[in-house]
């Protein structure tokens, strides 16, 4: 048998394709653990009716809210091995927990996943798919890349073999963001195995309003300097370039040296350059040209105020 864990909050549009997947899905032998963090909308409602239909839907109530305290409440209360992790805004192809079992039996390894495959209902939501897709949106991690298949650092989502969390421990609760960055790169440090298989599809639908980026990539900034304090060998360029544009583009007030702005003109030029070459249409473009931008300020602004943070209270 295997668990299955949803982390959810207010999700009423997006509840039951995932409850559908689950049970119309292989293997049969599986429980559902929908983890709620105190939604006011019709989640638990529908949530509730399912699991009067079918006995291994159960609902668990997450007091903390956040994203750590659900995961390991449900791992804690769990009996099955491997243990997925689902998110409601994901949809999911109809092989997702036959391909996850094939990646651990061919592997061996401790975790597997597939891509983080970004799609978007809304112009904006396809350019954020696109950008955060692109090396100049997000470096040049794995994770975004649909060919690459084998040993990584970090999946998307994530499924776990239960022995596990009895050698490296659980979900980081200091986490409001990240805990599963940490908590993969925690296995990593320990020699534990990550393994990234293509053939294990899902797609996410991105935030879908400026203000929702800006919050949820602030946080994702916010929170890395602690996960990189606690795994120092998860530290990549990567991570700190975006908190050094931000420096950069704060500086620009105070000196006013021409040949200083270059970096800025270079920026710009990239900017376009990628920008352009979405191809999915004319809004989209225009809108990339706005999404890259927030991406970087939004994720280095939390990055620098959260090492700050980090510093003064070491």
């Amino acid at each position: 048998m295997i668990s299955v864990l949803c982390p959810v909050l207010n999700e009423e549009k997006y509840i039951e394709n995932v409850l559908k997947h689950f049970i119309d899905t292989l293997p049969k032998e599986k429980e559902l653990f929908m983890i709620d963090g105190g939604s006011t909308d019709r989640t638990l409602e529908i949530v509730r009716s399912w699991s009067e239909k079918y006995s291994n839907i159960f609902i668990l109530h997450n007091s903390d809210k956040y994203v750590s305290f659900a995961l390991n409440q449900g791992i804690k209360i769990s009996k099955g091995d491997p243990i997925i992790r689902l998110d409601a805004h994901t949809v999911y192809d109809s092989n997702y927990y036959e391909e996850i079992l094939k990646t651990f039996k061919h592997t061996g390894a401790d975790i597997v996943g597939g891509p983080m495959r970004a799609i978007g209902n809304t112009s904006f939501q396809k350019a954020v798919a696109y950008c955060t897709s692109s090396v100049f949106g997000i470096g040049n991690s794995k994770i975004h890349s649909e060919n690459y298949k084998g040993e990584t650092d970090h999946v998307y989502l994530g499924s776990w073999r239960r022995n596990l969390f009895n050698d490296v421990g659980y979900f980081d609760e200091q986490l409001k963001r990240n805990q599963d960055d940490e908590f993969h790169y925690r296995s990593k440090s320990k020699g534990k195995k990550i393994f990234l298989n293509p053939e294990i599809i899902s797609f996410y639908y991105p935030r879908s309003s400026i203000k929702s980026l800006i919050n949820q990539y602030f946080q994702y900034g916010l929170y890395k300097p602690l996960v990189l304090w606690k795994v120092k060998s998860a530290v990549k360029v990567r991570h700190i370039i975006p908190s050094l544009f931000v420096l950069y583009l704060i500086s620009l007030y105070f000196l006013h040296m021409p040949y200083y702005f270059a970096v800025l003109i270079l920026y710009i030029i990239i900017l376009f350059y990628f920008s352009i070459r979405c191809k999915l249409g004319i809004w989209e473009i225009l809108l990339s040209v706005l999404v890259y931008p927030t991406l970087h300020v939004s994720y280095g602004l939390g990055f620098c105020l959260g090492f700050g943070y980090l510093f003064l209270k070491k």
